[in-house]
């Protein structure tokens, strides 16, 4: 039995399966999911041939002092915002020996929302280290914390499927 539902666990061990194959390393960089892509990986047989290392990063201090998120940024755009997830993944990648980088920042809920950004926006950002970058901004509404969750995590892995297809 698995923490994780059938359709995410089929696109980790594809994402194992396929980094394997190309000898090719992963990290994350979270923020609203707190690790779950990380886990979702990591549930596979093997992963540790694969997976660098995950950064969670669930504070603004957290993503400034071990991704090299600029204050400026975040002072200016916010933690959840196309500008912190680019930064969030370039420093994914370059404080890690991964080829390939994820990164995710969004707001799950139930609280924390406003007008402007609202439960259930999430940015994310997958990046490698050939210069190609994917950045996705969703809107997953208010469905509720563990659903935005799950679905960031889909979206994530989905995310590193395609810059991986190149």
């Amino acid at each position: 039995m698995s923490l994780f539902p059938e359709d995410i666990l089929s696109a980790a061990q594809t994402i194992i399966r396929d980094f394997t194959a190309a000898e090719l390393m992963i990290s994350t960089a979270e923020s609203c999911t707190g690790g779950l892509i990380s886990g979702a990986l990591t549930e596979i047989s093997g992963s540790s041939a694969v997976v660098d290392r995950g950064f969670v990063t669930y504070t603004n201090r957290a993503k400034i002092e071990l991704l090299g998120v600029q204050e400026a940024t975040l002072l200016r755009f916010g933690a959840v915002s196309e500008e912190t997830a680019r930064q969030m993944v370039h420093g994914a990648l370059f404080r890690s020996r991964a080829d390939i980088a994820v990164a995710v920042t969004g707001i799950a809920g139930p609280g924390g929302g406003s007008a402007g950004k609202p439960v259930g926006l999430v940015h994310l950002a997958a990046k490698s280290r050939s210069g190609m970058l994917i950045h996705q901004k969703m809107f997953y509404g208010d469905i509720g914390r563990s659903e935005v969750r799950l679905a960031t995590v889909r979206t994530a892995l989905e995310m590193v499927r395609s810059l991986l297809a190149g």
